[in-house]
């Protein structure tokens, strides 16, 4: 018997059910991707808002200024550090 595929030939059909999912993965990855950067621009929009009514940088939890560097960090914040820490 002369095996000229090289033994292969059952192999295909998982090879292309890989890519299959790999494609479908790839639909969901991108779909999650595209939600955070859809609620990511809406918190920053939302962010404008707040600099424009004044109460940007305010833990609305609190009423406390919120630290310098967690804004840097998370612009659109709208909880301290500390009345984040209490939501757990």
């Amino acid at each position: 018997m002369n095996d000229h595929n090289n033994g292969t030939e059952d192999t295909s059909p998982t090879f292309k059910a890989f890519d299959e999912g790999s494609a479908v993965m790839s639909k969901e990855s991108n779909s999650q991707l595209a939600i955070r950067q859809e609620k990511f621009i809406r918190d920053l929009k939302n962010a404008l808002i707040r600099i424009e009514n004044k109460t940007y940088g305010v833990c609305r939890t609190l009423g406390k200024l919120i630290n310098k560097e967690r804004l840097k960090l998370v612009p659109h914040a709208t909880l301290s550090i500390e009345a984040k820490n209490m939501q757990k």
